[in-house]
């Protein structure tokens, strides 16, 4: 079966990286350093950040370039950072939980 575009969005980031993709629960992709989720449906971007909850690394949304402005939109005011699909930083995470 052909990869979907977030599998292909999801490998090449965690590539990036330097992490594993994981497609099963919890986060797309877990380095020492960042927790990512992909997303590429501009309706479940709410779910995305669901997702990163509970993690104490940065946390990042990967969309897919045409949805970084939306991506944006969403996780204003919150902790969450948001990358394009090759990985590029568009919006810094922000600090630890709860500081």
């Amino acid at each position: 079966m052909p990869d979907t575009k977030h599998d292909k969005i999801a490998k090449q980031v965690a590539k990036r990286k330097g992490g594993e993709y994981n497609p099963s629960k919890g986060a797309d992709i877990v380095t020492p350093q960042v927790v990512i989720e992909v997303e590429v449906d501009q309706g479940k971007l709410g779910e995305g950040i669901r997702q990163l909850q509970g993690y104490r690394k940065p946390r990042y949304l990967a969309v897919p370039s045409e949805l970084v402005k939306g991506a944006k939109e969403r996780t204003k005011n919150t902790q969450v950072g948001v990358m394009n699909e090759t990985g590029q930083i568009q919006k810094r995470a922000g600090g630890k939980k709860g500081k």
